[in-house]
């Protein structure tokens, strides 16, 4: 899905903000209130943001923003995690990799590694390495969630829970001011829990936005990972976390920047 560039920043506003307002973007963008309106009914209509009498606000915690619409969010941000987080792990490694965005995007920039073996519960990233015959892809199996292409349920559980990996790459889809990983599905949350205890090394990635964001479902605490692979983590609770517990932050800034 691509926004146009005005549509983009009214959701960088809104995350920043919490709300966009109709008569301030008007004055912002110097258009009229009729054509806020309207880019504020399509950015709705396509789930990004939420109608509010006067604006906008993000969507409600309780309901996760579609995959695709997922994927434009800071995805030149994510595409600078992805090659830092990729820069972690040597070639002839073992690792996980869940589902998410960002992680999909450490996929990608592992293609330049030799010699991985790949276990997933996560299609498009199996999908995405399977070609190369210096990959050996394992998938998990149990239910594909429609929505986004992840396998969840016990039976992916079960089937984490046979290997010991050298690194685990995950994704969370909120970060608490406390250091708490939030996500919205629990199937999906047991998972990534099987990911984390089966990993010898674990790597979060996750971009700014998800400082910003909560979820109902805890995953854990951002002190059970070992290395952190942001933008930029602004949160001085956070960073005071990473320093005292021994997590290696990285920072790759902004896109761009």
């Amino acid at each position: 899905m691509f926004l146009p560039p005005r549509q983009s920043e009214i959701v960088e506003r809104a995350r920043h903000k919490g709300r966009v307002l109709v008569e301030e973007l008007a004055a912002a963008f110097s258009v009229s209130p009729q054509t806020v309106r309207k880019d504020l009914n399509e950015l709705c209509e396509k789930g990004v943001l939420t109608r509010i009498h006067g604006g906008a606000v993000l969507p409600t915690s309780t309901h996760n923003v579609q995959y695709e619409q997922r994927r434009q969010i800071a995805a030149a941000e994510k595409r600078l995690i992805g090659k830092a987080a990729a820069g972690l792990i040597p070639d002839d490694a073992s690792l996980f990799i869940n589902i998410g965005t960002t992680t999909e995007a450490v996929s990608e920039a592992l293609l330049e590694r030799n010699h991985l073996m790949v276990i997933t519960n996560n299609i498009n990233v199996a999908n995405r390495m399977r070609p190369f015959p210096q990959f050996e892809v394992v998938i998990a199996g149990g239910v594909v969630r429609a929505a986004d292409g992840g396998i969840i349920g016990e039976a992916a559980v079960d089937f984490i829970r046979q290997f010991k990996v050298d690194f685990a790459v995950i994704g969370t889809s909120a970060i608490d001011s406390d250091g708490a990983l939030l996500d919205f599905d629990f199937r999906e949350v047991k998972v990534a829990q099987a990911i984390m205890a089966n990993a010898r090394h674990v790597i979060l990635v996750a971009d700014r936005t998800k400082f910003e964001r909560t979820a109902p479902v805890r995953i854990g605490h951002i002190s059970q990972v070992d290395s952190f692979v942001t933008d930029r983590c602004e949160p001085a609770a956070i960073r005071r976390i990473c320093a005292d517990r021994e997590v290696a932050l990285i920072e790759t800034g902004a896109a761009g920047g």
